[in-house]
């Protein structure tokens, strides 16, 4: 749970509502919430390989969403959970290798390319039904009184795809909270950023300099 311990990687970003600002921000929060709410894969009824969404920070199973799981003073918690399901290929190998071996003993024969094709699907679903998910929850810390959000994720698609579910479920707008952007933000030109050679580490070599400060003279 980075937002508590400490963690120190994370990205930034400031929200601007691309609508009018929520007169009720509790409702709206909560809103937000369960528009985006993760929801589980079922399994047994579909084929999907991955889910997300929004969870409770603490509790990584519930997206109840009260106001006590989510409001901490001026800051809104909360995690955006993504689960993945994948058989391993040489999980899927070893079992369809084994299948050819039984066959080919009670056939007399080696199974042909179309009952290879058909046995890997019914294989592959077997292994599925088996699999245990893999669940990876990143926190978000949304500071509402200065519409900074915080996001602890490293991956660059990760950090893209909370973005986007943020802006979806809030209808606002996140912009990056980098040197860059705040710069653009305080009308300052591209020119303005260059590095000074202090920054960079160069030196400036005597032919640089001014004869009469190389030798000292007024």
């Amino acid at each position: 749970m980075p937002v508590l311990s400490g963690s120190v990687t994370f990205s930034r970003f400031r929200s601007e509502p691309t609508g009018n600002a929520p007169s009720d921000v509790k409702r709206w929060l909560a809103k937000g919430l369960k528009s985006g709410a993760f929801e589980p894969i079922d399994l047994k009824k579909t084929e999907d390989e991955r889910a997300a969404g929004f969870v409770e920070l603490e509790h990584n199973d519930s997206t109840d969403f009260s106001t006590g799981s989510v409001l901490y003073g001026e800051y809104a918690l909360f995690g955006f959970r993504i689960d993945t399901v994948k058989v391993p290929a040489p999980v899927l190998k070893a079992e369809l290798t084994k299948w050819a071996t039984a066959f080919e003993k009670e056939n007399g024969r080696a199974p042909t390319r179309s009952e290879k094709s058909e046995n890997r699907a019914s294989i592959r679903h077997m292994l599925r039904q088996r699999s245990v998910p893999h669940t990876k929850v990143h926190d978000v810390s949304w500071n509402l009184k200065t519409n900074q959000v915080q996001l602890w994720a490293s991956s660059r698609k990760v950090v893209d795809e909370v973005l986007l579910a943020l802006e979806t479920a809030f209808e606002v707008k996140l912009q990056p909270l980098v040197p860059a952007s705040l710069a653009a933000r305080a009308g300052i030109k591209d020119d303005d950023l260059v590095p000074t050679p202090e920054l960079i580490g160069v030196e400036i070599s005597n032919s640089e300099i001014p004869s009469e400060v190389a030798h000292g003279e007024a």
